[in-house]
């Protein structure tokens, strides 16, 4: 088996522009979380969330551009952009043979499906735009990645609801890993702030009017947020060879279904998955010294990740630092695990623990480190990235400091 490093990260979400704003904020504890700005939505009761503000499309891209990309692949594309000119890699010759890209998300093009439908059922429109197939589907963004840098391997995109942007990088990492492939484009992308996006998610009551507290006693839903997490992911020494700067190792994974319920999470899914990255990375419980948590700031979420937790660590358990950045960024859903890998960088190879902030009382059944509201200053070595979705599909990232 090949060692799989990290050598290109992107983002844009609520937070920044880019990987150096985002984690900025992030050390600062800074909220993205704020009013909803588009059309219609005074319309909705829930009126927040982690929206990208000042993303000028129009000027990023040509009109063609344009007419084929929704917003979620817009994000994807910016990011994918910051990636890879970090990384440094070019893709050609055989390199760009075998080399692919695998992406995340849950919704694809919600913005154009919300758009067409307005067009065709409220304004009485009889036809769409030829290209609306092409800009909605789920693998539009990954299609365009691998247009863009000629990426000619492996291509496709993963959707598993919240844990999308895990299973697709766990698919990469796999790939690099066994040699199928020297280096993977991968992450996730997700944007469904849009009036239909919202509304559907309100019908499952989980949401949150004010803010996302994850494991205060007094959380009462998520906030759903939008943007893009894009990596590099390549084989250790051919990243050596080239002189790349390696931003960490992706050191194991592991999945698991609950196969219980389609939305109430199961402890002992989610401790199989977090139990299996350990063993695949071939690490000791103890060697983890920090968790980036699904968190989602629902009841039924934080207290299953935490009892889970508990039983794979035990004793050291009560030694982890485990927080949630949602409470930042807001929960991305198909490209949340995407953006949280970046706290995990971030805690690598900077020593800084994002903090979950929005907390503010004490929950008995989340009795855990959840470095509240105030970024933290320690050594680690290795950290775990969880993403638990609907459907019970967990899928769980482990990261070795290089």
């Amino acid at each position: 088996m090949k060692r799989v490093v990290i050598t290109g990260a992107g983002t844009i979400n609520a937070l920044g522009h880019s990987v150096a704003e985002t984690m900025t904020a992030m050390a600062e504890g800074r909220c993205g979380i704020g009013p909803l700005v588009f059309r219609d939505v005074e319309r909705l009761s829930i009126q927040i969330g982690g929206q990208v503000r000042g993303f000028e499309a129009d000027g990023r891209y040509n009109r063609q551009q344009m007419s084929l990309y929704d917003r979620f692949t817009q994000f994807t594309l910016a990011a994918a952009a910051e990636a890879i000119a970090q990384s440094g890699i070019t893709f050609s010759g055989e390199l760009a043979a075998k080399s692919g890209v695998v992406l995340g998300t849950a919704g694809g093009g919600v913005s154009t499906w919300d758009d067409n439908y307005r067009s065709v059922y409220e304004d009485g429109k009889n036809r769409v735009h030829p290209f609306v197939v092409p800009k909605l589907m789920n693998n539009a963004a990954a299609s365009h990645v691998s247009m863009e840098y000629n990426l000619k391997g492996p291509s496709f995109t993963v959707s598993t609801a919240c844990a999308s942007s895990n299973h697709a990088m766990a698919q990469a990492f796999q790939m690099v890993r066994t040699g199928m492939a020297p280096a993977m484009v991968t992450g996730g992308s997700e944007s469904m702030l849009c009036f239909g996006g919202v509304k559907a998610w309100e019908g499952l009551r989980v949401m949150s009017k004010d803010a996302c507290r994850p494991f205060s006693a007094n959380r009462n839903g998520m906030v759903q947020g939008e943007g893009a997490g894009i990596f590099v992911f390549e084989e250790y020494e051919h990243a050596r060879a080239r002189g790349a700067e390696i931003l960490c190792e992706v050191a194991g994974f592991a999945m698991s279904s609950d196969a219980t319920d389609i939305v109430m999470p199961s402890k002992n899914g989610a401790a199989r998955a977090i139990a299996g990255a350990l063993s695949d990375a071939r690490l000791n419980p103890e060697e983890v010294g920090y968790i980036n948590a699904h968190g989602t700031g629902t009841a039924a979420n934080d207290k299953t990740e935490c009892a889970a937790v508990a039983d794979v660590f035990g004793p050291h358990a009560d030694k982890l630092m485990i927080s949630s950045t949602k409470s930042m960024h807001g929960h991305l859903i198909g490209g949340t695990g995407a953006v949280e890998l970046l706290a995990c960088i971030m805690a690598l190879r900077d020593g800084v623990i994002a903090p979950t902030i929005g907390y503010e009382e004490a929950d008995p059944d989340c009795a855990l480190d959840v470095v509240p509201n105030e970024a933290r200053d320690a050594k680690v070595n290795v950290a775990l990235s969880n993403a638990f979705a609907f459907g019970g599909m967990n899928a769980v990232l482990a990261l070795r400091k290089v």
